[in-house]
């Protein structure tokens, strides 16, 4: 973990939180500076694998996601005994380790919070996926999202 000081209102984020086995929620987080690390392909796939890994040991049943150059946003639905907290710990642990040895460097990548939002079961999941792998036509980084290449959905 860290040893940089909790951001002003960092503790606010996890005040109510609840973790719901079952419930899908929009997951988001930022790296810890504002620069664009996952422009960089390889890098950016250090966050897919890290989040297909929690899929794989059916930590959560991944719905959609997308990297963005300095941000992540995922659906997920949690299965078994799965924390928020402990998702996203997992997720940024192992791609923070990989990215920073890549780099050559230390320290943080992530930022210490996350934002997330339990989805409502009257909610349209598959409008909510589509907005989130649709965050890089909305940025300009591409004309297709086809082109772009770290998101997935399961419907696709």
């Amino acid at each position: 973990m860290s040893s940089a000081p909790n951001p002003p209102h960092s503790r606010d984020l996890r005040k109510g939180r609840v973790s719901e086995s079952g419930r899908i929620y929009h997951l988001r987080t930022s790296t810890a500076r504002p620069e664009p690390l996952f422009a960089d392909l390889f890098l950016g796939r250090e966050v897919v694998a890290a989040l297909r890994l929690q899929h794989e040991q059916a930590m959560v049943q991944s719905l959609a996601f997308v990297v963005m150059p300095g941000h992540l946003h995922w659906l997920v639905q949690l299965q078994g005994n799965t924390t928020l907290d402990g998702l996203m710990q997992a997720i940024k642990g192992a791609s923070a380790r990989r990215i920073n040895q890549r780099l050559g460097r230390s320290g943080p990548l992530w930022q210490e919070g996350y934002f997330d939002r339990a989805l409502r079961a009257e909610e349209d999941v598959r409008a909510i996926a589509r907005y989130i792998v649709a965050n890089p036509l909305r940025a300009g980084l591409c004309k297709h999202i086809g082109d772009y290449p770290l998101w997935d959905a399961i419907w696709v």
